[in-house]
């Protein structure tokens, strides 16, 4: 049965991928999302047996590798935090593709975007079992290469391949640096398998790494490399430019991996290491920081956002990095509750995004909506719970996770932790403020959309109907159902899957802070939701107002322009890269050096000492009887491996001049 897990995707992928034009598209979209859903309900049992039976599996396939010292099985292993992501995975792709039959029906490649949804599930869920870090970077790549096929999908789209292009690159960097921690791993460890590894990790704590001149510590190394590659996947800041241009692809895409699945693999791949990264103070420290200003940052360019799915993928990498630093708190256990609740709640809001943009003839832009809460009222039903429970509404899934981290970063006291708690108090006001615009200028402004457009706007059938109801009974009760399981005091959830320093302990001390300090965050919510509605609904003419003063433009512009991150990218390390290799690496090595002791000068040298060596061919017979002369000498001296005096080689050097000075003056005459 654990077997099947994997197999099934791969089994659909295939089936659609190479025998699409036999089924048809009706065939394909039914035979995968069939093959989905019976991944999820046994992801679902495995749940039910490895984690709430306490009673974890680990499966030996095969030796993949078996080179020396370096052996690498292919295994399965399924503990509570694997079992955990599996539901997420299989849960949100079984609901997509089932969404994706309708919402890409009449599209002729339907097969190839179903085999391409089942092939990116393959890998994930390759990612999330694999018991050592060779097997899950394999898992890693695969994904990065299905989110490129499916946002390079429209592939006659100029743009969609340039966010592809973009997602592929700009992943490259994190990839890179987690293939380098493995690698040092090795060198440290002799092993990639996770329950070598991690035994030994406080045994080698002092162990340094030599590189140049530098001497650095190995954990310490590790655990940088390891946030480097998280923050790529992870969309984290600085890393993060391609998330927002991969909203190019078909919205069921920006829903399956850019909201519940692939952008998580880094919080898991951070998760997993935790037995690592827990006895490393200075990566705790980056992780929280980097968590917090990313939270910080996607909040607050959400706010002028005016593609609705972009909205929606900038709040996906604020939640991002509620969960970065949640982790950076070393509350692992609250960073996967987040994960799975934001799963439910964000692939609701994507999906919902999807049944707008389908009803008003592909149209994404907010200002171009408005007043569609009579003619889709039950997508405005569900846009709205998602919504909610994206604030930290009370009582719904996102309440009980997002509320849990925040109190958790005050109650470390630490400056990293209320660094942390600040920024994500602040993000709080913000999230709520460009959720409720989202959903005023949708549905309850007065509409500027087209008329042929607006009155054409209808509900979708059941196929994207249905998904939406499945998903909306998550955002209510995920978190309420599991949150005793997650983050109780006491719970054994998830026995030796995440481990925690004890001294980094700090639930307890949640639960005794101030009550001020817990309901800051809701409270902000609140004041955030209803300036939004104030603002849009009441007083327009302050936006106006706000946004053509001088410092309004000022900030507007710097938010619209997304900090400025692509221009400073674009001019301090794209345009200078392309030009040395335009000056340097073309001209100078490629067209110079190389070509010069390459193809070229090799053709040349080879012309040359034919026409050379050509000329000697004299015709004469005292230069033939020279050039043996010369040879035979030669060769004797050399092969006899003689030993002459000074006065030998003196008199043999006289004779070899005598020689060619009258091989000269024949020749002249």
């Amino acid at each position: 049965m654990y077997i099947l897990v994997l197999f099934i995707p791969l089994v659909s992928s295939i089936t659609a991928g190479l025998f699409g034009r036999k089924i048809g598209e009706k065939g394909a979209g039914t035979f995968t999302s069939c093959c989905i859903v019976a991944t999820a309900c046994i992801s679902w049992w495995i749940l039910y047996e490895v984690a709430f039976n306490a009673s974890p599996t680990y499966l030996h396939l095969w030796t993949w590798m078996d080179i020396s010292s370096f052996t690498v099985s292919f295994a399965l292993m399924f503990d509570s935090l694997t079992a955990t992501m599996l539901i997420v995975v299989t849960t949100v792709s079984s609901l997509v593709h089932i969404y994706s039959t309708q919402y890409m029906a009449g599209d002729p490649h339907l097969p190839r975007f179903m085999s391409y949804l089942s092939f990116f599930t393959f890998f994930m869920l390759i990612l999330v079992t694999a018991d050592n870090l060779l097997q899950l970077f394999i898992g890693w790549e695969g994904v990065g290469l299905c989110s490129y096929l499916l946002i390079n999908f429209w592939y006659t789209r100029i743009q969609a391949n340039k966010s592809a292009i973009k997602a592929m690159v700009v992943n490259r960097v994190g990839d890179a640096a987690l293939a380098i921690g493995m690698f040092i791993l090795f060198y440290t460890f002799k092993s990639l398998d996770f329950n070598v590894i991690f035994p030994l990790v406080p045994y080698l704590l002092n162990d340094t790494l030599v590189l140049g001149t530098f001497e650095v510590n190995t954990i310490t190394a590790v655990g940088i490399l390891l946030l480097l590659g998280a923050a790529g996947k992870s969309a984290q800041l600085g890393l993060h430019t391609w998330l927002p241009d991969a909203m190019e692809g078909p919205t069921p895409v920006s829903a399956l991996i850019h909201a519940a699945t692939m952008v998580t693999a880094g919080i898991f791949l951070i998760i997993r290491f935790s037995p690592l990264i827990e006895y490393n103070p200075t990566t705790l420290v980056a992780i929280t920081v980097i968590g917090a200003m990313t939270a910080f940052f996607a909040a607050t360019v959400g706010l002028v956002q005016n593609d609705i799915k972009k909205v929606i993928a900038y709040s996906t990498c604020s939640q991002l990095g509620y969960m970065l630093f949640a982790c950076g708190i070393s509350n692992y256990n609250v960073a996967l509750f987040h994960l799975m609740n934001h799963a439910f709640f964000k692939a609701l809001l994507f999906l919902s995004a999807g049944c707008v943009i389908h009803a008003m003839v592909d149209e994404q832009d907010m200002r171009k909506l408005g007043g569609l809460i009579k003619s889709l009222p039950f997508t405005y039903s569900m846009m709205l719970i998602g919504s909610l429970s994206l604030m930290g509404f009370p009582f719904l899934t996102g309440f009980y996770s997002k509320d849990a981290i925040l109190e958790l970063a005050y109650a470390s006291y630490t400056t990293h932790g209320t660094f942390a708690h600040w920024l994500g108090t602040i993000s709080a006001f913000f999230t709520a403020f460009y959720s409720t615009r989202l959903i005023y200028l949708t549905f309850l402004s007065n509409t500027n959309a087209p008329q042929y457009a607006f009155k054409s706007s209808h509900e979708n059938p059941p196929q994207m109907s249905i998904p939406l109801v499945i998903l909306a009974f998550g955002s209510i009760y995920v978190g309420y159902i599991f949150r005793d399981a997650f983050i109780g005091v006491g719970s054994d959830f998830f026995q030796n899957s995440i481990f925690v320093n004890p001294q980094n302990l700090n639930l307890l001390e949640a639960e005794f802070i101030a009550p001020i300090t817990k309901w800051t965050p809701v409270l902000l919510s609140f004041t955030g939701a209803a300036s939004a509605m104030i603002l849009y609904h009441f007083a327009p003419n302050i936006i106006y107002y706000i946004k053509t003063s001088i410092f309004g433009k000022t900030i507007y512009t710097f938010l619209n322009n997304k900090w400025h991150f692509d221009s400073i990218y674009n001019y301090y390390i794209v345009k200078p890269l392309f030009k040395w290799g335009h000056d340097v690496s073309y001209k100078i090595l490629d067209r110079g050096i190389i070509e010069v002791f390459g193809p070229n000068g090799v053709q040349l040298l080879v012309k040359q000492s034919t026409k050379w060596l050509s000329s000697l061919q004299s015709g004469f017979v005292y230069n033939y009887a020279f050039t043996i002369f010369l040879g035979t000498t030669t060769f004797l001296i050399f092969m006899a491996n003689l030993h002459f005096s000074l006065l030998q080689i003196e008199v043999l050097i006289i004779i070899l001049s005598f020689s060619v000075l009258l091989a000269i003056i024949q020749m002249k005459k």
